[in-house]
């Protein structure tokens, strides 16, 4: 087929074709296409190559001479590929007219039957995702509300921590028992360390003098024995049973029960 296949009415014209009701489908269907994607279209399918009519001979060939002829579509450019004419086309104004008076009530029905089934179809999966999404956003308010909780818990802990300090610091550490027990101070922030740490139960004796020995190397077991005393007395700490006896030499006896742990 070329250029001058496509002749518009007039006298040298062929005469208009005769209503065929298949030949207005084909036709109703290619307009479709075209309205519904703007811009050129090859005229005719070529393989995998899409068109808007599907054969270049039969019905098709005799709807894509009426769309020509009526003003329904419109050639942009030719292309030439040895005997091969291909031709680019786009729809006019018209299309959109022609669509709407020859378009009958069966097809239009068709064609929302399948817009129904797209979107019935397309439904379960919107639900899917939506559930997906509100689970996911729970899910990070969850850990978002875990994570706020859990600071706030340390920061109360802190906070217990300090004013206990603060206090111990104004009443219990006081003259003459700071005298006495100069590394009080650092005896009692290292529980209060080591409890923000989340390591559970009571310090032993023995964990408690080596970490203050490394800023007071020069405690002895004796002082730090009687320190503790001291402390337990103005009720800085509170010294408990020990759970391990495997270094008797750290307990004391301590209204009758011996004492290997120190808490606060």
């Amino acid at each position: 087929m070329d250029a001058t296949t496509y002749l518009p009415f007039g006298a040298d014209s062929p005469g208009p074709m005769p209503n065929n009701p298949h030949r207005t489908e084909i036709l109703l269907d290619a307009l479709k296409i075209a309205i519904a994607t703007p811009g050129e279209h090859r005229l005719f399918r070529s393989g995998k190559l899409r068109g808007l009519f599907h054969s270049k001979v039969g019905l098709a060939m005799e709807a894509s001479l009426m769309a020509l002829r009526e003003g329904l579509l419109e050639t942009l450019r030719t292309e030439v590929k040895g005997k091969i004419v291909i031709e680019w086309v786009q729809a006019t104004p018209k299309a959109m007219s022609f669509i709407d008076d020859n378009d009958s009530p069966k097809s239009i029905l068709r064609e929302l039957k399948s817009v129904l089934s797209t979107t019935r179809a397309g439904v379960p999966q919107w639900l899917m995702d939506a559930k997906q999404e509100t689970a996911n956003l729970t899910a990070r308010f969850e850990k978002r509300a875990t994570e706020i909780l859990r600071r706030l818990d340390e920061l109360t802990i802190r906070v217990e921590s300090a004013l206990r300090r603060a206090e111990t610091n104004i009443h219990a550490i006081a003259e003459p028992v700071s005298r006495v027990v100069p590394w009080a101070i650092e005896a009692l922030e290292y529980l209060d360390r080591r409890s923000l740490s989340g390591i559970a139960g009571d310090c032993s004796f023995p964990e408690l003098f080596h970490a203050i020995r490394v800023k007071f190397p020069e405690l002895s077991l004796a002082a730090f024995q009687n320190g503790l005393r001291r402390l337990h007395d103005v009720r800085a700490v509170r010294l408990t049973p020990a759970s391990d006896q495997s270094e008797p030499e750290f307990a004391l006896v301590v209204g009758g029960q011996m004492m290997g742990a120190v808490g606060r």
